[in-house]
């Protein structure tokens, strides 16, 4: 790679150090883990809590955590504090450019390696579209492993309903999960096929769920 390329930071090359790269876009290979969590907290929420006896994820608004791919230096310290990290949920929609989702899938990869290479404990997040993303969006992701949904926005109408059932059977026969964490709600319709096939299905509850249930009427 030409030296000027790996001396700017606008490419995050140095992310990606000693990565291996899988699939037809070159997506870096997380490293499997057993780690399970039923308990975290947003990552705009990360740096002002004393409770670090959590995982932090990124089940929120992409431009709330857009922050930690442009300067991922300045958080890492932050994120150390915690029991590990859910990997970022870049947003992957339907009805988003596909070069834009295969874009948001490689980022998620480029950070999750980046934090396990600096120590952290990561839950991969599996995050598809529509079927053209099935070409990707699992690559990267490692088999036999835990990893992390989310429902939260992707079960709202029909059609995304539709799509995130449909990716959650490919991701299962693919990916062979012994573990599934999923942020926000949990429908039997969709879940219980998989927990009757003996996979583990955890939930972490949507955050403004609980914020709401500390609020006093």
């Amino acid at each position: 790679m030409h030296k000027k390329i790996m001396n700017s930071n606008s490419f995050k090359i140095e992310l990606v150090k000693n990565a291996q790269f899988v699939g037809k876009y070159e997506f870096p290979l997380i490293k499997p883990t057993n780690s399970i969590t039923e308990k975290a907290i947003p990552f705009d929420k990360a740096v002002k809590t004393i409770d670090k006896k959590q995982w932090v994820h990124f089940f929120i608004d992409d431009h709330r955590f857009e922050i930690m791919w442009n300067n991922p230096n300045k958080y890492l310290s932050v994120l150390k504090e915690y029991d590990g990290v859910i990997s970022p949920d870049f947003s992957v929609y339907s009805d988003m450019p596909l070069a834009m989702q295969i874009w948001n899938t490689y980022r998620n990869r480029v950070i999750a390696h980046w934090l396990q290479q600096n120590g952290i404990d990561v839950i991969p997040n599996v995050r598809w579209g529509d079927e053209r993303t099935y070409e990707f969006c699992f690559d990267g992701i490692p088999k036999n492993s835990t990893v992390a949904v989310s429902t939260n926005g992707c079960i709202q109408n029909k059609l995304s309903r539709y799509y995130f059932k449909q990716g959650l059977q490919v991701m299962a026969d693919k990916l062979v999960p012994q573990t599934i964490v999923n942020y926000s709600n949990m429908p039997n319709d969709i879940f219980l096929p998989y927990i009757e096939n003996g996979i583990n299905i955890i939930q972490i509850p949507n955050w403004n769920s609980i914020i709401k249930k500390k609020v006093p009427n």
